[in-house]
Protein backbone atom coordinates (compact mmCIF):
# COMPACT_ATOMS: atom_id res chain seq x y z
CA UNK A 1 0.00 0.00 0.00
CA UNK A 2 1.50 3.05 -0.95
CA UNK A 3 1.44 5.79 2.06
CA UNK A 4 -0.79 8.25 0.57
CA UNK A 5 -3.26 5.47 0.49
CA UNK A 6 -2.68 4.82 4.08
CA UNK A 7 -3.52 8.24 4.76
CA UNK A 8 -6.68 8.20 2.64
CA UNK A 9 -8.00 5.03 4.40
CA UNK A 10 -7.39 6.40 8.34
CA UNK A 11 -9.02 10.06 6.95
CA UNK A 12 -12.03 7.63 5.14
CA UNK A 13 -12.27 5.75 8.48
CA UNK A 14 -12.05 8.70 10.98
CA UNK A 15 -14.76 10.52 8.81
CA UNK A 16 -17.18 7.58 9.00
CA UNK A 17 -16.72 7.44 12.86
CA UNK A 18 -18.04 10.34 13.60
CA UNK A 19 -20.66 10.20 11.27
CA UNK A 20 -23.14 8.02 13.78
CA UNK A 21 -21.84 10.72 16.81
CA UNK A 22 -23.95 13.68 14.33
CA UNK A 23 -27.11 11.47 13.88
CA UNK A 24 -27.19 10.11 17.18
CA UNK A 25 -29.51 12.66 18.90
CA UNK A 26 -32.17 13.86 16.89
CA UNK A 27 -34.05 15.40 19.70
CA UNK A 28 -31.67 17.83 20.69
CA UNK A 29 -31.87 21.54 20.03
CA UNK A 30 -29.38 22.66 16.58
CA UNK A 31 -26.39 24.94 18.28
CA UNK A 32 -25.58 25.80 15.11
CA UNK A 33 -26.29 29.68 13.62
CA UNK A 34 -29.07 29.78 10.67
CA UNK A 35 -27.81 31.29 7.68
CA UNK A 36 -31.71 32.53 6.82
CA UNK A 37 -32.27 31.35 3.75
CA UNK A 38 -35.54 31.13 1.40
CA UNK A 39 -36.46 27.65 0.40
CA UNK A 40 -35.53 28.48 -2.86
CA UNK A 41 -32.02 30.08 -1.74
CA UNK A 42 -31.60 27.02 0.62
CA UNK A 43 -32.54 23.94 -2.44
CA UNK A 44 -29.57 26.35 -4.85
CA UNK A 45 -27.21 26.11 -1.28
CA UNK A 46 -27.57 22.75 -0.82
CA UNK A 47 -26.89 21.66 -4.61
CA UNK A 48 -23.94 23.46 -4.11
CA UNK A 49 -22.36 21.57 -1.22
CA UNK A 50 -23.64 18.38 -2.75
CA UNK A 51 -21.09 19.45 -5.65
CA UNK A 52 -18.53 20.37 -3.42
CA UNK A 53 -19.04 17.04 -1.84
CA UNK A 54 -18.35 15.25 -5.15
CA UNK A 55 -15.43 17.11 -5.92
CA UNK A 56 -14.18 16.19 -2.91
CA UNK A 57 -14.88 12.55 -4.00
CA UNK A 58 -13.22 13.27 -7.45
CA UNK A 59 -10.33 14.71 -6.15
CA UNK A 60 -9.67 11.46 -3.61
CA UNK A 61 -10.50 9.19 -6.42
CA UNK A 62 -7.82 11.50 -8.39
CA UNK A 63 -5.07 11.04 -5.82
CA UNK A 64 -5.87 7.03 -5.13
CA UNK A 65 -5.69 7.06 -9.06
CA UNK A 66 -2.65 9.41 -9.48
CA UNK A 67 -4.60 11.45 -11.99
CA UNK A 68 -3.42 15.19 -11.86
CA UNK A 69 -6.00 15.93 -14.69
CA UNK A 70 -8.78 14.93 -12.58
CA UNK A 71 -7.55 16.40 -9.03
CA UNK A 72 -7.44 19.57 -11.21
CA UNK A 73 -10.59 19.00 -12.96
CA UNK A 74 -12.89 18.23 -9.40
CA UNK A 75 -11.16 21.23 -7.79
CA UNK A 76 -11.73 23.66 -10.42
CA UNK A 77 -15.66 22.74 -10.07
CA UNK A 78 -15.50 24.31 -6.09
CA UNK A 79 -13.05 27.05 -6.67
CA UNK A 80 -13.82 30.91 -6.54
CA UNK A 81 -16.01 30.70 -9.36
CA UNK A 82 -18.56 28.80 -7.36
CA UNK A 83 -18.41 31.29 -4.42
CA UNK A 84 -18.69 34.05 -7.10
CA UNK A 85 -21.67 32.60 -8.05
CA UNK A 86 -23.71 33.83 -5.41
CA UNK A 87 -26.27 35.95 -5.72
CA UNK A 88 -25.39 39.23 -3.93
CA UNK A 89 -29.20 38.77 -2.30
CA UNK A 90 -27.57 36.29 -0.21
CA UNK A 91 -24.35 37.19 -0.07
CA UNK A 92 -24.55 40.50 2.01
CA UNK A 93 -27.09 38.45 4.26
CA UNK A 94 -24.50 35.93 5.38
CA UNK A 95 -22.80 36.20 8.68
CA UNK A 96 -19.20 37.31 8.15
CA UNK A 97 -18.01 34.19 10.28
CA UNK A 98 -19.72 32.29 7.22
CA UNK A 99 -17.73 34.74 4.63
CA UNK A 100 -14.56 34.05 6.60
CA UNK A 101 -14.72 29.97 5.97
CA UNK A 102 -15.91 30.07 2.76
CA UNK A 103 -14.41 32.10 1.33
CA UNK A 104 -10.46 30.44 2.03
CA UNK A 105 -12.23 27.41 1.15
CA UNK A 106 -12.74 28.58 -2.38
CA UNK A 107 -9.44 29.28 -2.59
CA UNK A 108 -7.90 26.28 -1.06
CA UNK A 109 -10.19 24.60 -4.01
CA UNK A 110 -8.02 26.93 -6.29
CA UNK A 111 -4.72 26.24 -4.28
CA UNK A 112 -5.42 22.49 -5.17
CA UNK A 113 -5.53 23.33 -8.85
CA UNK A 114 -2.07 24.54 -9.21
CA UNK A 115 -0.42 21.96 -6.58
CA UNK A 116 -1.71 18.88 -8.75
CA UNK A 117 0.69 19.99 -11.17
CA UNK A 118 4.06 19.04 -9.31
CA UNK A 119 2.85 18.19 -5.61
CA UNK A 120 3.60 14.49 -4.96
CA UNK A 121 0.36 12.87 -4.25
CA UNK A 122 0.69 12.87 -0.30
CA UNK A 123 0.90 16.60 -0.14
CA UNK A 124 -2.02 16.50 -2.13
CA UNK A 125 -3.76 14.11 0.08
CA UNK A 126 -2.55 16.52 2.74
CA UNK A 127 -3.78 19.96 1.44
CA UNK A 128 -7.32 17.88 0.88
CA UNK A 129 -7.45 17.01 4.41
CA UNK A 130 -6.98 20.67 5.36
CA UNK A 131 -10.37 21.38 3.16
CA UNK A 132 -12.06 18.93 4.42
CA UNK A 133 -11.27 20.30 7.83
CA UNK A 134 -13.13 23.94 6.52
CA UNK A 135 -15.59 22.00 5.63
CA UNK A 136 -16.31 20.10 8.96
CA UNK A 137 -15.54 23.40 10.63
CA UNK A 138 -18.26 25.47 8.77
CA UNK A 139 -20.81 22.56 8.94
CA UNK A 140 -20.22 22.39 12.91
CA UNK A 141 -21.06 26.22 12.95
CA UNK A 142 -24.07 26.70 10.56
CA UNK A 143 -27.05 25.23 9.47
CA UNK A 144 -28.49 25.64 6.02
CA UNK A 145 -32.43 27.41 6.66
Amino acid sequence: MKPYSAYLLAGLLCLSSALPTFAADTTAPDPRTSLGMTPAERAEFLSEMRKMLGSIQGILQGISNEDRKMIAEFATQSGNRMARATPDTLRNRLPQAFKDIGGPTHMLFEELVIRAETDDMEDLLKHTTTIMNQCMSCHAQFRAD
